[in-house]
């Protein structure tokens, strides 16, 4: 198991998950009933509602964002920022143990 930390728009405090690797921070996100990731389109990538602020270490050592996710970022109902991603195109692993993401204030 792996641990994840989701921080909610306006919270002082974190919300930990332990995960499974092998599935998509955005599937935890779901099973975990986590407010503010509408994940509409269930991670087809073909909506931006599961929009996230990765921080640091992490943002900077994920593998970049590939053109699809790069364009549906463009339609973020928040505003998008250099540490945007699509939480359904994070890959859970070992080396993303510890990671700590920001909800953004809206996904619609």
């Amino acid at each position: 198991m792996i641990t994840i930390h989701l921080v909610p728009h306006g919270a002082e405090q974190p919300m930990s998950l332990s995960c499974k690797p092998g599935q998509s921070l955005m599937q935890a996100a779901v099973a975990a009933n986590v407010h503010g990731i509408e994940a509409e389109c269930g991670g087809l990538l073909t909506c931006a509602t599961c929009h996230v602020y990765v921080r640091e270490p992490f943002a900077s050592s994920l593998p970049p964002a590939g053109s699809d996710e790069l364009g549906m970022l463009e339609f973020t109902a928040s505003p998008r920022r250099p540490n945007s991603r699509l939480s359904c195109q994070i890959d859970l692993s070992a080396a993303v143990d510890g990671l700590t993401v920001d909800l953004p204030p809206t996904q619609t």
